[in-house]
C-alpha cells in the first residue's frame, strides 16, 4: 500500500484518493461545508491555511496546507516542484 505524506506526519492511502483540488471555488467550497455537516471532514492542515483538498473514495474530504502541485507530485512519484516560500 503506497502513502502519500499530506504534510506535518499526516499520511493518506494512495489508492483511495479520487482528487486533489484547490479550495478556492464555490463548488469545492460546497463540498468542503456539506463534508464538515455528515461528520466526513478530516482537517489534516494542523490550522494553517487549507491550499489542497483531497477527495477520498470513502467520501471523506481532507484538508491539507501542502500546495496540490506537491500533492499531485507525490502521488505521481515525481520530483517535487520548488515553491516561492522554499526559495
Amino acid at each position: 500500500m503506497k502513502l502519500i505524506n499530506i504534510g506535518f506526519g499526516s499520511m493518506v492511502a494512495a489508492q483511495r484518493l479520487l482528487a486533489v483540488v484547490a479550495p478556492d471555488s464555490a463548488p469545492i467550497k460546497r463540498i468542503v461545508q456539506e463534508a464538515r455537516d455528515r461528520g466526513m471532514l478530516i482537517d489534516a492542515s494542523y490550522g494553517r491555511k487549507t491550499k489542497a483538498v483531497l477527495l477520498m473514495d470513502t467520501d471523506h474530504v481532507i484538508l491539507s496546507a501542502v500546495p496540490t502541485e506537491t500533492l499531485c507530485a507525490r502521488w505521481m512519484d515525481r520530483p517535487e516542484p520548488e515553491t516561492e516560500e522554499e526559495a
